[in-house]
């Protein structure tokens, strides 16, 4: 099947897709976006990706273009139309087409647009042995929360850690850590799951919400709380989690061990318990 893409309230062939130049996300980066993931051909926690698209939406003062029972159908209806059982869905809302003006314009139409790709998780050697990572300062904006196509900065942040052959990079802000590039940052110490607070400087995962309820369910002592750069360089283990890269451990940060320099006992726990539990989803949504 060929790849197919929708654009404004049509399907059509991902090569015919095209927007106007002066699309507010092309000219400004004004718009928003989404990633799901989709397994055995079912999207992964949907309603928590409508909501956090939601959250986005409100933020930069732009109206829902499609309630949620809409957007549930067009997803599944673009998964109908591409081959393979794991996808990761794509999802973009601008403002639309108007005069090139900083000011939001009155009578705009959103632009709405959606893709398929295959889903492409870490490979086995990837989780056996770990990612490798290197700290940077985080000198995004101050509103990270908002899941915003504006990512160049994240964009110069991804490229310092692929400069150095690393996978991600961590991110400091103040002495705090924050985030990586393009994920949530975990830390382990004596056993205990550390997790930076939501707030305007991170962004809130979908699979950083999993993480801390799968490491409850196991009986993983967890804490939400501001975590320092000392810690995180002092860390037993060190893992990072997305949509796509699920739950992942981090081996090397600027060069030297985490811990023992391999994957611990703790991510090998949630990392098992990630995979059940999406199994156990999938089955249930049969």
């Amino acid at each position: 099947m060929s790849e197919t893409a929708y654009l404004n309230g049509e399907f059509l062939p991902l090569d015919q897709a095209r927007v106007s130049v002066l699309d507010r996300g092309f000219i400004f980066g004004d718009g928003v976006y989404e990633v799901i993931p989709v397994y055995s051909r079912r999207p992964f926690r949907l309603p928590e990706h409508l909501r956090r698209l939601q959250h986005s939406l409100d933020a930069i003062r732009l109206a829902n273009p499609l309630p949620a029972a809409d957007w549930a159908r067009l997803v599944q209806d673009l998964i109908a139309r591409h081959g393979g059982d794991d996808l990761s869905i794509y999802l973009q809302i601008t403002r639309g087409a108007a005069k090139r003006d900083h000011a939001f314009p009155g009578d705009a139409k959103p632009t709405v647009f959606m893709m398929a790709s295959p889903l492409a998780t870490p490979d086995r050697e990837k989780i056996e042995h770990g990612a490798a990572a290197v700290s940077v300062a985080d000198f995004r904006w101050l509103r990270c929360d908002i899941k915003s196509v504006s990512l160049l900065a994240n964009c110069l942040l991804r490229q310092r850690a692929v400069d150095a052959g690393a996978d991600e990079a961590v991110l400091f802000r103040d002495g705090y850590l924050t985030e990586g590039s393009s994920s949530n940052i975990f830390v382990v110490r004596d056993g205990k799951l550390l997790a930076p607070p939501k707030d305007h400087l991170m962004l809130p995962g979908i699979t950083y919400d999993v993480v801390l309820e799968l490491a409850a369910a196991k009986g993983v002592a967890v804490e939400v709380r501001e975590i320092s750069e000392d810690e995180v360089r002092g860390a037993g283990e060190l893992w990072l989690s997305s949509s796509t890269k699920e739950v992942l451990a981090i081996t090397t940060l600027d060069g030297r061990p985490v811990g023992d320099g391999r994957p611990g006992a703790v991510f090998r726990l949630i990392h098992q318990a990630f995979q059940d539990f999406k199994r156990r989803v999938m089955r249930q949504a049969a």
